[in-house]
Order: structure tokens, then C-alpha cells, then sequence
């Protein structure tokens, strides 16, 4: 675990896509949002905002259902920050998903990471040095999608970021409301 004052608190907050449609016919990387997807995607967006994790900048797969999650949650927000669609984020594993967050400007405190199972779920384990409360457990047990998990660390810069140097804040799993009919 890094030690306090080793440079300011920065959150890496992972964000699992929601839930995607499978419709026949249809690439992997064009699967939209299922009906279920676009009402979770703005609770997750609603939840950041209600534990105070609103990034200062954003990294989204190009999939579509990716890129749906950030249009729904950033909605939820009065000033969305910047996001950066990022091929690479698609299908990555930990080593890709940690050349991207690496490369992250320093001034960025608070980071949103918007991809895919298993890698970010693979990503949280792997960062997180410990967990507060049953966190790292649920993890361990379960990353469905639309779940968010917010890893704290300090450090210089986001190249310092490191297998073991985080604690795992938070994990959220935000749920939609269904509408009546």
C-alpha cells in the first residue's frame, strides 16, 4: 500500500459497461445497450455523483455499449469532463488496460475507466492492495456490469500506479428503476 503523503490522493474509478443487448446479426463490438443497460447507465451515473467521484476526465472503450454507459452517466452530471474513446480499452487485459491509466496526464486526480469483463474486474484485484469493508471480496465474488469500483491511492503521477498500491473504497452496483407500464 502506498503511504500517505507519497504524493496527492488520486481515485482510478472502474466503471463495468451496462447491460448490452445480443441482437442476431450484430458485431460484438456494435451490441447497443438492452432496455435494462439504458436504465442502469444514468444510475451509475447518479451514484458518482452521490459519493462524490465525478472524474476529471474519462477513458471509454469504442464498443458501443460502452460508449452508451458514458453518454447515459455523463448526462447525469451538470458538466461532464473530457473522455477519450480508446480502441484499445476493447477486450483488454490488465498489462493494456494499465499502459492506458499510465499515460494519463498528472494534473487528472480522479480518473474514470469505462470497459469490459474480465479485464477490469482482473484490474481491480490486481491494484488493490486492500479493501475496505467486504469490497475486495464482492469483487472477488461478482463484477456484474454497470458495477463501479473506486480504488485511492497516492502518488506523483498515474505511471506510479502499481499491482497492490490501492485500496478499494467503494464498489457500487447501481440499478435503474423499472417503469410501469
Amino acid at each position: 500500500m502506498a503511504r500517505a503523503g507519497a504524493g496527492p490522493l488520486r481515485r482510478l474509478v472502474v466503471l463495468r459497461h451496462a447491460k448490452s443487448a445480443w441482437p442476431a446479426g450484430v458485431a460484438d463490438h456494435q451490441r447497443p445497450l438492452a432496455p435494462r443497460g439504458r436504465r442502469d447507465a444514468p444510475a451509475a451515473g447518479r451514484a458518482l455523483a452521490e459519493a462524490d467521484c465525478l472524474p476529471d476526465l474519462a477513458l471509454c472503450s469504442t464498443a458501443v455499449r460502452a460508449r452508451q454507459t458514458w453518454e447515459l452517466a455523463a448526462e447525469q452530471w451538470g458538466t461532464p469532463p473530457p473522455v477519450r474513446l480508446d480502441a484499445r480499452l476493447y477486450g483488454a487485459d490488465v498489462p493494456e488496460l494499465l499502459v492506458a491509466v499510465h499515460e494519463v496526464p498528472d494534473q487528472v486526480r480522479t480518473l474514470l475507466l469505462i470497459g469490459h469483463n474480465p479485464g477490469l474486474e482482473e484490474l481491480v484485484l490486481e491494484l488493490a492492495g486492500d479493501g475496505l469493508d467486504d469490497a475486495l471480496d464482492r469483487v472477488r465474488t461478482k463484477f456484474p456490469t454497470s458495477a463501479v469500483a473506486v480504488l485511492a491511492w497516492h502518488g506523483n503521477s498515474w505511471g506510479e500506479l502499481a499491482p497492490g498500491t490501492a485500496l478499494l473504497t467503494d464498489l457500487i452496483v447501481p440499478r435503474g428503476k423499472k417503469h410501469r407500464s
